[in-house]
């Protein structure tokens, strides 16, 4: 199976000024790119060419794995953003209430453990199969798939996620996530 690059459900300028055409242009267009490339071929002619993603995320290592978590997680993470951002549905607000106290302290806690995980990787609000949401930190390509979590939402922590428009200020860009975060879609994932 050929995997391919997602469509984006907003324009590469849609997203300014809070993640600039700039850093889509490369972040989605050239980041998320290289690792769809660099998955297809590393799975050609090999059993892991007639898997999905989430197949060979579960299942492989290496540079397969590394690759194939890059392109699910990168095009998690881009179908969760909007440039119209709507107020949090009632159903999440109950949801994150029950699990974490309060909206705006699951916020906390995210941003905490995105602000503070140390090097490149990812933020995850999960699901386990008692549909518990939990807080996951995962480094360089890790996917909570693996540990049987359900991804609800995301936040890539790798510098190139915000270098072009927040440079080292690692803290900024995470607040204009927050701007950009699709509620709607995200209580649909719970």
């Amino acid at each position: 199976m050929k995997h391919a690059m997602p469509l984006l459900p907003y324009t590469l300028e849609a997203l300014d000024p809070l993640m600039s055409k700039e850093t889509l242009d490369f972040h989605y267009g050239k980041h998320l790119q290289t690792y769809v490339d660099n998955l297809n071929r590393l799975i050609e002619g090999t059993p892991w060419e007639f898997l999905s993603l989430e197949e060979i995320i579960q299942k492989s290592d290496g540079g397969v794995f590394n690759n194939a978590a890059q392109a699910w997680n990168h095009t998690f993470f881009f179908q969760t953003l909007t440039s119209e951002q709507e107020e949090m549905p009632d159903n999440l607000k109950a949801k994150l209430t029950e699990s974490f106290g309060s909206p705006e302290e699951f916020v906390q806690q995210f941003t905490k453990a995105a602000t503070t995980l140390f090097g490149s990787g990812w933020v995850w609000l999960v699901a386990d199969d008692k549909h518990q949401l939990s807080i996951v930190a995962e480094s360089n390509a890790g996917n909570p798939l693996r540990d049987g979590l359900k991804p609800i939402l995301v936040i890539d922590v790798w510098e190139h996620a915000y270098y072009i428009d927040f440079r080292n200020r690692r803290a900024e860009y995470i607040d204009a996530f927050w701007k950009l975060v699709d509620w709607k879609k995200v209580a649909e994932r719970i």
